[in-house]
C-alpha cells in the first residue's frame, strides 16, 4: 500500500511539472519567426514583412550619398588680396622731402604697422583721414592713400600689405591635428588646403566626415570623396565652420547572434552579411538561418517601390527577412545594405524551444523524484 501511494505521488509531481513548464514562458532571446510574421500588416500588425530577393535588396539599399549642396559648389574662390573688416594692414609712406608730413626728424619714411580695419571697413591714416579699406585690394588702397597725400607732400610713395587678420577666417574643429581659427590666405582658399593647414585629419579616413556650416546652411561629405572628386574641394568663405568627425551611424544586433550590441559602422557601406559577421555571425547551436530579419523605419518612397504601392507616406515599419538557406540567400545578404539605426534580429531555430521545454520538464521532474525519495 505504501509503494502504491509513493508512485501515485511521483506521478502527480510529474504532471505538475509538465503543467508548470507548459504554462510558464521559457527564457529566449526574442520573438520567434512565426511571431514576427504575425506582426505583419496582413495579419493586422503594424509592419510590412518582406522577403529579400535581388530586386528588394537593390531597392532597399538606396541611400542618398553625402554631398555638398549647389550653394557650396557655386561659390567662387575668395580673392586672397581683398581687404575685409577685421583685417590687419601694414602701411609704409616715403616722402620726397626732408621733414615731411609723417616722417620723424632726419627720416623720409614712415611705417604704420598693424593697422586694423574697423567693423565698418575703414582705417585712419594721418593727413589722409578716414579711408574705406574693405572691398579694395592692397593696390587699390595704395592708390587711394597716395591720392590723399600727394596734395600735401610731393610725390609720396605708399605700400600696403595685408596681414593675416581676423577679417577672413574659418574655424576648424573636431578630428584634426590642430583645432583653431585660421585665416583664408592664398594657399588655403579651399577646403582640402585648409585641412592640411590645420594639421590634417586625425580620424580613420574611411569613416571621417567633413561638415561645413556657412550661415544657415550645412553640408557634409566623406573625406575620401573630398580627395577623390575635385569638385568637393570647395572654396571657403569668411566665417565658415569646418567640423571633422567620425561616422556616427550604428546598427543594433539582437537574437541568436554571436553578440548582442549596438555596433558602429566601420566602413561607409555595410552589407547585411558583413554586419552579421561583425557581431560574430549566427549562433551555431541556436540560430534559424531562415529567420534573419532587418527591422527598419523605411522612407515612404522606398517602401512604395518595394511593396509596389503608391499610397504610403511618412516612415513605414519594414521587416526584411533574409533566408540564408536559399542558394541566393547569401548573395542577397551581401547586396542588402544596412542603414543607420537598423536592427538585425536573428530568430532561434524551432527545435531550440522544444529542447528548452524538454530540459525544463526532465530537469524539474528529476528534482521532484529526488524530493519524493527524500520523503519516503
Amino acid at each position: 500500500m505504501k509503494m502504491t501511494t509513493t508512485r501515485w505521488a511521483r506521478g502527480l509531481a510529474l504532471v505538475a511539472v509538465v503543467s508548470t513548464a507548459s504554462a510558464c514562458g521559457l527564457p529566449r532571446s526574442g520573438p520567434s519567426k512565426r511571431e514576427v510574421y504575425k506582426s505583419s500588416v496582413l495579419q493586422q500588425g503594424d509592419a510590412f514583412v518582406v522577403t529579400v530577393n535581388a530586386d528588394v535588396a537593390r531597392l532597399a539599399s538606396q541611400n542618398p550619398p553625402l554631398s555638398f549642396t549647389n550653394g557650396f559648389f557655386g561659390a567662387g574662390v575668395v580673392g586672397s588680396d581683398e581687404i575685409r573688416p577685421g583685417d590687419v594692414l601694414n602701411l609704409s609712406v616715403w616722402e620726397n622731402v626732408d621733414n615731411g608730413l609723417l616722417a620723424d626728424q632726419g627720416l623720409n619714411s614712415t611705417r604704420l604697422q598693424e593697422v586694423q580695419v574697423d567693423g565698418d571697413g575703414y582705417i585712419f591714416v594721418p593727413y589722409a583721414g578716414r579711408i574705406k579699406a574693405a572691398g579694395n585690394t592692397p593696390e587699390a588702397l595704395r592708390r587711394i592713400i597716395t591720392g590723399k597725400l600727394e596734395t600735401q607732400t610731393p610725390d609720396p610713395q605708399v605700400t600696403v600689405a595685408r596681414l593675416a587678420g581676423d577679417g577672413a577666417t574659418v574655424s576648424v574643429m573636431g578630428g584634426v591635428g590642430a583645432q583653431g581659427v585660421y585665416p583664408i590666405e592664398r594657399p588655403t582658399r579651399t577646403l582640402a588646403a585648409m585641412l592640411a593647414k590645420a594639421g590634417g585629419v586625425a580620424i580613420k579616413p574611411e569613416i571621417a566626415q567633413v561638415t561645413i556650416t556657412r550661415g544657415k546652411h550645412t553640408s557634409t561629405v566623406w573625406l575620401t570623396d573630398l580627395y577623390a572628386d575635385p569638385r568637393n574641394d570647395v572654396a571657403l568663405r569668411p566665417g565658415d565652420t569646418i567640423l571633422v568627425e567620425e561616422d556616427r551611424r550604428a546598427f543594433t544586433a539582437m537574437g541568436a547572434t554571436g553578440g548582442q550590441n549596438r555596433v558602429p559602422f566601420d566602413t561607409q557601406e555595410l552589407s547585411a552579411i558583413e554586419a552579421i559577421a561583425q557581431v560574430g555571425g549566427l549562433a551555431t547551436n541556436f540560430a534559424d538561418p531562415k529567420g534573419v530579419f532587418v527591422l527598419r523605419e523605411e522612407r515612404a518612397e522606398i517602401a512604395n517601390e518595394v511593396l509596389g504601392r503608391s499610397d504610403l507616406s511618412g516612415t513605414v515599419r519594414m521587416a526584411y527577412v533574409i533566408d540564408l538557406t536559399e542558394p541566393s540567400g547569401i548573395f542577397n545578404a551581401r547586396d542588402f545594405m544596412i542603414r543607420d539605426n537598423d536592427t538585425i534580429y536573428v530568430t532561434e531555430a524551432p527545435y531550440v524551444q522544444w529542447r528548452k521545454t524538454l530540459a525544463a520538464v526532465t530537469g524539474t521532474a528529476n528534482s521532484a523524484n529526488a524530493l519524493s525519495n527524500v520523503t519516503e
